[in-house]
């Protein structure tokens, strides 16, 4: 499972190198032909801006002590999945390197668990993959470190804190044993790297961020097979985005 998530990891970073070096082919390299674009931009004490992105989203999940005293579940592990999100942000200036950012997000998540079950199910057989889909809002609040600006670019990196709500969870569900109940509420840190490119009109600043839950999000039901084997669920998400500020 660590193989995988650095090989999706590798993959993110590699698209976001791309898409840095596509950018640049925009900026002018001849010192006659170069223009400063928006040079009074940094003293800004305020911007808006809208946020577009994809992400990889998972679960951390804890065994239930009492897993090996189940005989119908044989294994229970998470996969990853993507899904995608559209946000608006509002940044502070608070110092010359240091920005504050608020970045209230819409985001559209499946999230999966597997199962090996020991005896074969009428409807699933023996290999059942649990599909977890939510729609959370989630609204992190993140401080910023900026380097040099350097012409039109510069680096950026990022940390702080979230808070989610999820639209779609289904703690009081009352629906059959096939479910695995969720929390609506979770919080959690993020940290991250981004690229601001400097246009006439508007930055485009492409970024990658991981983001994990603190709080454990299973509502665990000892009578549901598919719940009473775990004990924690904890939310992980790798997340490829693109601002575009004003």
């Amino acid at each position: 499972m660590l193989h995988l998530q650095w090989k999706k990891v590798r993959q993110l970073i590699a698209v976001s190198i791309w898409i840095t070096g596509l950018t640049c082919c925009y900026t002018p390299v001849s010192a006659q032909e170069f223009v400063l674009n928006q040079p009074d931009h940094d003293q800004k004490p305020y911007y808006f801006g809208i946020t577009l992105g994809f992400h990889q989203a998972s679960f951390h999940t804890e065994l239930h002590p009492r897993f090996l005293q189940y005989d119908s579940v044989l294994v229970a592990e998470p996969l990853n999945a993507v899904g995608f999100q559209l946000g608006l942000h509002a940044t502070a200036r608070l110092t010359n390197r240091f920005e504050a950012r608020f970045n209230p997000t819409l985001m559209f998540n499946q999230r999966n668990i597997y199962y090996k079950l020991k005896y074969n199910d009428p409807l699933d057989g023996t290999d059942v993959t649990k599909k977890i889909e939510s729609v959370i809002f989630s609204f992190p609040l993140q401080a910023k470190f900026n380097s040099d600006r350097i012409g039109n670019f510069r680096v950026y990196m990022l940390g702080g804190v979230k808070l989610d709500l999820d639209l779609a969870a289904n703690a009081r569900a009352k629906r059959a044993e096939d479910l695995v109940k969720l929390n609506k509420f979770d919080y959690g840190i993020e940290a991250g790297i981004g690229f601001n490119f400097y246009f006439p009109s508007f930055i485009f600043s492409p970024e990658i961020k991981f983001s994990n839950g603190l709080g454990n999000i299973h509502s665990r039901d000892e009578n549901l097979k598919y719940s009473n084997v775990l004990d924690k669920i904890q939310s992980r998400m790798i997340v490829l985005s693109i601002h575009l500020e004003g």
